[in-house]
């Protein structure tokens, strides 16, 4: 433990990395662009530089704190310092600020206003680059990118991808894809990390929400809305209220107003996702062939494997994930001419991954010739379209989803977190539904924030050796050790982006990372608490689905079949 004195008063500490983190435990906001606690130390910005008793400066993102230190952070030097950094950045960045998707959110144009940058007396000579709209989940433009270097670390150190880095030198500098290339050429799997870390409007979200308009204007057209898990936990902090509370019922009044037909939750398929991926893993287990299961929910996660590890395709689960699950039952119960009453149908997924986008375009996204999602929309764009219909989401009264398909497990709705699949698995495998069974369940390692864990669960005479992990840095590790043979497991559930999809690349994005993903979770799991139906297979919709309408096509909706 040390003591430094920051403005005068003195602080305590004990083993902070960083004289940054020291000062904002203090309650003190030093501004930064390029600092991400979750990432490495990159140190560019120079826009978290303090000033000591001595009137040395430096960055106090890179330096350790020593005991006895004077620390200034706001000294007039130092105000003159930041204004020139962030009006030197403005003068190589496009300023056409009103039209930009980040306008509002940007923290550059934030750091403008803070420190008084009112006029740029530098011209911009940087010539102006394309903007990349190959991604169906993320545009990239250079001409907003201010080097931080949030995208390439994330990449690089979390998702363990690497397909951006840096070229060329000094002014020529630029954040690009090996050789320039365009983003749906590289390994991009559409997580939209990069995204969420960055400051402006670089990396972007692929935005739909002119298409689903569109649709709800059309008189002939059915527009029908899935929402996934880890929307209901997010959505609310964008209009002000407590962060990770469940909105769920607002999200359905809101959609509703908007004009849609029809709203489902897509803990549904989540549901019956669970019941065919336990069948399977019951399946494979008793033949001991195609060991261990792979998930197959995330499709970042399946697109990793497919660029990656070719060899462990056959691992991945056949089963869709809950949204193509949906979209393909959906699509297929409106073909019913009793049921499509002379409307074309079009399914809207709502969901809080870009990835999402990319895999409704996949070949294996279609059925019967049909594209089964027609459009993906982010948590962020439902944001934008509840504010661009006037909404007053604060105020509005809850509504509970559309029949036939409106009910959804406990186990449906813990998907969004790491280790939800998984936990709902063990739910669906185990006998007892009693608060002790799921209780233990629960504590038996499947939960928690750590980006591996390990775990194992007696099921009939069987020890199953369980892996759960989140982010593609740590999946990487984990399939490692698997083709090593240094590591051998029944089950293996990823997921893309760390903490699960309550972190996913299309949530909004603004305070800590660590924080958000700790309040996300726990909003999913008190909505799992309040919720009387906890495991899949207690669902009352299972059987309408197996003996009922769609009796006999279960294969054919919820399987990929190549």
């Amino acid at each position: 433990m040390g003591i430094i004195t920051i403005n005068g008063k003195k602080v305590e500490f004990t083993n902070e990395k960083n004289i940054l983190t020291i000062i904002r435990n203090a309650g003190i906001e030093v501004p930064t662009l390029c600092y991400q606690p979750e990432l490495s130390i990159f140190g560019a910005c120079r826009l978290c530089t303090v000033e000591d008793d001595r009137g040395r400066c430096f960055a106090s993102c890179s330096e350790e704190p020593r005991d006895g230190m004077v620390i200034y952070t706001h000294t007039e030097k130092l105000r003159k310092h930041r204004k020139l950094i962030v009006e030197l950045l403005l003068a190589a960045h496009c300023r056409d600020c009103t039209t930009c998707d980040k306008h509002g959110k940007c923290t550059l144009q934030k750091l403008a206003y803070q420190l008084g940058v009112n006029n740029v007396r530098f011209e911009n000579h940087r010539e102006e680059m394309p903007v990349d709209f190959s991604s169906p989940a993320i545009v990239r433009d250079p001409n907003k990118c201010i080097l931080c270097g949030n995208c390439v670390r994330v990449c690089n150190e979390i998702q363990g991808i690497g397909v951006l880095g840096f070229a060329h030198r000094g002014t020529d500098a630029m954040v690009t894809p090996a050789f320039d290339k365009k983003l749906a050429a590289t390994n991009c799997v559409s997580c939209g990390q990069c995204r969420v870390v960055c400051p402006t409007g670089a990396l972007t979200i692929h935005h739909n929400m002119t298409e689903v308009w569109q649709a709800i204007g059309d008189p002939n057209t059915r527009v029908v809305a899935q929402i996934a898990p880890a929307v209901r936990v997010a959505v609310g902090e964008a209009f002000g209220l407590p962060k990770g509370e469940n909105t769920m019922g607002k999200i359905v009044a809101a959609l509703h107003r908007m004009g849609f037909d029809e709203v489902f939750d897509t803990t549904y398929t989540a549901d019956l996702t669970i019941m065919e991926e336990s069948a399977e893993f019951i399946d494979r287990v008793g033949k001991g062939e195609k060991l261990p299961l792979l998930t197959s929910c995330c499709p970042a996660w399946v697109k990793f494997v497919e660029n990656e590890y070719p060899e462990f395709k056959p691992n991945v689960s056949t089963c869709r994930s809950p949204q193509q699950m949906f979209s393909a039952v959906l699509k297929d119960y409106y073909r019913d001419e009793a049921n499509a009453k002379g409307k074309k149908t079009y399914v809207v997924s709502v969901m809080p991954c870009t990835a999402k986008k990319m895999e409704a375009e996949r070949p294996d996204a279609y059925t019967y010739g049909e594209k089964d999602t027609d459009i993906v929309l982010t948590t962020t764009e439902l944001v934008r379209m509840i504010d661009a219909h006037g909404i007053n989401f604060e105020t509005m009264p809850s509504e509970a989803c559309d029949m036939p398909f409106g009910i959804g497990s406990g186990g449906g709705v813990i998907f969004g977190a790491t280790g939800g699949v998984t936990e709902a698995v063990l739910r669906r495998l185990v006998e007892g539904h009693d608060s002790a069974t799921l209780a233990a369940i629960a504590e038996c390692g499947v939960r928690g924030d750590d980006g591996i864990k390990e775990f194992t669960v007696p099921y009939h005479g069987i020890d199953v050796k369980i892996c759960v992990a989140s982010g593609l840095a740590n999946a990487r590790k984990v399939l490692e050790s698997v083709k090593s043979g240094e590591k051998e497991y029944h089950f293996i559930e990823i997921m893309a982006c760390p903490g699960g999809c309550v972190m996913g690349g299309g949530q909004p994005t603004d305070g800590t990372k660590v924080i958000r993903a700790e309040t996300r979770t726990k909003g999913l799991y008190a909505a799992d608490g309040d919720m009387a139906i906890k495991k899949s297979n207690e669902n009352p919709l299972m059987d309408v689905f197996y003996n009922g309408y769609f009796k006999g096509k279960a294969h054919e909706l919820l399987h990929n079949h190549e």
